[in-house]
């Protein structure tokens, strides 16, 4: 059994059975496993490929197995995902790719299990990838099912990034975005504000001042080598923290806050850029696993900053008029990021946005009452989901009226970006700038900017 396959199963196995993250379980899985370079690239396409592709493969094993998935143990299933993904979408010998998920299977359930599973995946084997991809899509009740099964993607999904993508008047889009979503996403890295700089042989990115890819190396090793003062970040992220820091000239003394702040990477940004205006920065995340990778991720930045363990509603209601600016990364469905955390689009159900964006609603209103007169708060949501972004921000705005105002957020987008990014004109007729995958190689962030009126 290759090292590589039987951690990508294992990742794939607790993704599904404790819904772990597999970005956070991956890398530790492959570090403990001692897999080679090559072994480890390999485990990770095997571990992102299948999740990317689980709605697609489960069509097509219960196709080749004549049953519903959901009659399948999990444990048998995950071993015939990772099969049919070798099968359909690598280079992978057909034979290695049937032997080891077989073995996979018989460990898992024993020689009923194996025989089952060598049926289905011989009968995969038998026909090419555009076969496959053909008759899945035949099987399909509507034209956005046939999107889903060809795409992967869950049909409310599809059908909100349809609305995202036409608030922008550009609904053509979504083939593009779909095709985005379902490629790995290139390592991007971020250089502190003041703390450090790219390497010389990188490659800088696009839009973000900060950002670079490496020439070659492991992140990690730029990471550790560094003191932390490089990081690695998607671009997206790198935007939204700018944008709050950038809106406006820096005046020292400010105060700020990370309202969400985990897992960090957006708070070492503020923590640099507070540094280098001499503003301070004050960082809250309810969850204490998550502050405490807060507080690794701005170890490397010399500036004091108090992480608390609070509900933001409760910090921020016992803090009016304190801040000049706030970050609100609020938690949302991270429909924006399923590049990055394929499984999110498995997780999530239309049934969780309103709980979601009355949270979402309840922390941006506590962070504007915690602004200080002419403060601003960067509302950010990792989601296109229109509930989550122009919905929250058009219901606080009627609950403030007249007391606050919305920013050009793409005119700030554009200001601080090394070249100007397409950002289209929401049809709404906000400010809010929407990064997207297949148009900007980022997360789809959603940016919004609020000032409280002096």
């Amino acid at each position: 059994m290759s090292g590589a396959r039987q951690v990508a199963y294992e990742t794939l196995r607790a993704v599904h059975e404790s819904d772990a993250y597999a970005n956070l379980l991956l890398p530790t899985a492959i570090e403990r496993a001692g897999l080679s370079e090559a072994d480890a690239a390999l485990a990770t396409e095997l571990t992102y490929g299948t999740l990317r592709r689980r709605g697609t493969y489960d069509a097509v094993i219960g196709i080749a197995a004549d049953r519903a998935p959901s009659s399948i143990d999990p444990e048998i299933l995950d071993a015939l995902r990772l099969g049919v993904h070798q099968l359909l979408a690598t280079r992978v010998a057909s034979h290695a790719a049937v032997n080891e998920s077989v073995t996979l299977a018989r460990r898992a359930g024993g020689r009923g299990a194996a025989g089952f599973a060598n049926a289905v995946l011989r009968r995969v084997s038998r026909d090419t990838p555009g076969e496959w991809s053909d008759r899945v899509v035949r099987t399909a009740r509507s034209d956005d099912e046939a999107i889903a099964l060809a795409t992967s993607h869950p049909v409310w999904v599809i059908r909100a990034f349809r609305r995202a993508l036409a608030a922008e008047g550009r609904a053509d889009e979504l083939d593009a975005l779909l095709t985005a979503d379902n490629v790995a996403p290139r390592v991007t890295m971020a250089a502190l504000t003041g703390l450090a700089e790219p390497d010389p042989e990188a490659r800088r990115t696009p839009f973000s001042p900060l950002g670079f890819r490496l020439g070659g190396g492991a992140p990690e090793v730029a990471v550790t080598g560094s003191g932390g003062r490089v990081r690695v970040q998607d671009e997206g992220s790198q935007l939204a923290a700018l944008a709050l820091t950038r809106a406006r000239p820096v005046q020292e003394g400010e105060r700020w806050l990370d309202l969400c702040a985990g897992p960090g990477g957006k708070t070492a940004i503020l923590a640099a850029e507070a540094l280098s205006g001499g503003a301070r920065l004050d960082a809250n995340e309810v969850s204490p696993a998550r502050a405490g990778l807060v507080r690794r991720s701005i170890a490397g930045v010399p500036l004091e900053v108090e992480v608390t363990e609070r509900d933001g509603r409760d910090l921020t209601a016992e803090r009016p008029g304190t801040y000049d600016r706030i970050l609100v990364d609020a938690p949302c469905t991270g429909l924006g990021a399923l590049r990055r955390r394929p499984e999110a689009r498995w997780r999530k159900a239309p049934g969780d946005v309103p709980e979601l964006t009355a949270l979402q609603s309840a922390l941006l209103t506590g962070s504007i009452e915690a602004l200080a007169p002419g403060g601003v708060v960067a509302y950010v949501t990792c989601s296109p989901h229109l509930a989550e972004t122009a919905g929250v921000v058009a219901e606080v705005r009627r609950r403030f009226g007249d007391a606050i105002e919305e920013l050009d957020a793409r005119d700030v987008v554009r200001r601080l970006a090394v070249s100007e990014p397409d950002l289209a004109e929401q049809t709404d007729g906000s400010g809010r700038a929407q990064l997207w995958p297949h148009r900007h190689n980022t997360d789809a962030m959603s940016i919004t900017l609020l000032r409280r009126r002096a």
